[in-house]
């Protein structure tokens, strides 16, 4: 939903906002969503102290003027927020939209730290001697106790009770509260525990195992099977699974995979301002709208019979993402035309040849992208030099939206109804 200058909002704290909390915000939480996210977060705990007993109501344009950042830019802050659990957002729809954020405390610096998802990519995105001398800045120092006796007073040792007045429960009183974060899970949980059966003790698989096994699962790019061999590989002889192991062995596995590299994570979404207006509901319109609305990795998985996409490719679209900064509507066109062309295989130079070529010339949008396979196309028709090749391309299968008439054709509902089921798996 586009966001206007306009559009009101009001800020709820929920939680208590702390000095250290501060602290783990720079120092932890920066390195992964970036200034402006902290920033956002930062501007609106401001215009909540200004006026903490009532809430107030801004619009946006303040947060503009206040941060000097596009709506764009705000609006991606946001929803780094949100992803990573610091901010939840509410709205009301008008013809001026009303939002409603909520403002919670970051994870505690211990708890961060233990996360299998975030303090992997924070390590990653700073490197080993900032990770570590963070690590120094959070331990707490140990004391050697050996020689001293405990004389702590215990309550009934101080205090006696006496009749007193009846007590009153206050339920809205305001506490430390964290949000966590979720996303969507690629794993098949019953499969998993099914294919455990008889492996792993029936009470070991609880909750917090599966919430491990799935944020591990997601970080790493570990499908079903994979995660479960892992997994065995780590039963202990009592039938309960060793996390810590775990954890090291996914790490292991993905390092081993992907050149001793470590994850990171990406901002995934086609920003706004980089859409195609709404309002066509041309056939072409509907091809757009996928590639701008779809992560790459999920519209690469759609390709695949299987559902399986092999580690080769995951490289690519990490390398087109992350090394060449491609947006990801310009790299799902990018990838449908060339396995398109190319009987259903990505070619990874030939990929990175024009993946560096769009770089150059400044493409971000999807429209950019598609005209440029086309004029990458008709160059490939004109090749003199190899008869071979010009057969071959004349011969290949292009892509539906190479052809014009796809403007004129109306969307049927059939497709239409195709297409919000497609892109519930791009959310």
């Amino acid at each position: 939903m586009m966001l206007l200058p306009a559009d009101s909002y009001v800020v709820i704290n929920k939680s208590i906002i702390t000095e250290i909390d501060k602290k783990i915000l720079i120092d932890l939480y920066q390195p992964i969503i970036g200034h402006n996210a902290i920033s956002f977060y930062y501007t609106l705990l401001n215009d909540l102290e200004k006026n903490s007993i009532t809430e107030e109501t801004y619009n946006h344009h303040h947060l503009l003027s206040i941060m000097q950042l596009s709506l764009t830019d705000i609006k991606v802050a946001r929803e780094k927020l949100e992803a990573v659990g610091l901010l939840k957002t509410y709205v009301k729809k008008d013809h001026i939209n009303n939002y409603i954020y909520v403002l919670y405390s970051p994870l505690s610096a211990n708890e961060f730290l233990n996360h299998p998802i975030l303090s992997v990519v924070l390590y990653n995105n700073v490197g080993k001697t900032e990770f570590m001398r963070i690590i120094e800045n959070y331990k707490t120092p140990r004391i050697n106790f050996k020689d001293y006796e405990d004389i702590t007073a215990k309550f009934d040792d101080v205090f006696t009770t006496v009749p007193a007045s009846s007590f009153i429960e206050n339920k809205d009183l305001v506490k430390r509260n964290t949000n966590g974060f979720t996303f969507n899970n690629t794993i098949d949980i019953e499969l998993l525990i099914s294919n455990l059966n008889g492996i792993v003790k029936e009470n070991a698989i609880n909750k917090d195992l599966i919430d491990l096994i799935c944020n591990l699962s997601y970080i790493y790019n570990l499908d079903t099977v994979t995660i479960g061999d892992l997994i065995k590989a780590n039963v202990k002889e009592n039938g309960t699974i060793d996390k810590e192991a775990l954890r090291k062995s996914c790490r292991n596995y993905y390092q081993f995979e992907n050149n001793s590299n470590l994850p990171t994570l990406i901002y995934r979404k086609q920003p706004d301002y980089l859409k195609t207006p709404s309002g066509d509901t041309s056939k072409k319109a509907m091809m757009i709208y996928t590639f701008e609305n779809a992560n790459p990795y999920q519209f690469l998985k759609s390709k695949y019979k299987d559902g399986k996409v092999v580690e080769r490719d995951l490289r690519l679209l990490e390398s087109l993402l992350v090394d060449l900064k491609l947006t990801p509507g310009v790299v799902n066109v990018l990838i449908d035309y060339v396995l398109k062309i190319n009987n259903q295989k990505l070619n990874k130079n030939y990929i990175e040849t024009i993946a560096s070529q769009w770089k150059r010339l400044g493409i971000e949008t999807v429209e950019e992208a598609m005209k440029a396979c086309k004029k990458e196309h008709k160059n490939l028709l004109k090749l003199k030099s190899d008869p071979k090749l010009i057969e071959k391309v004349k011969e290949a299968k292009v892509p539906e939206w190479f052809d014009k008439n796809i403007e004129k054709q109306e969307v049927t509902e059939e497709e239409q109804n195709k297409l919000k089921e497609l892109l519930k798996n791009y959310s």
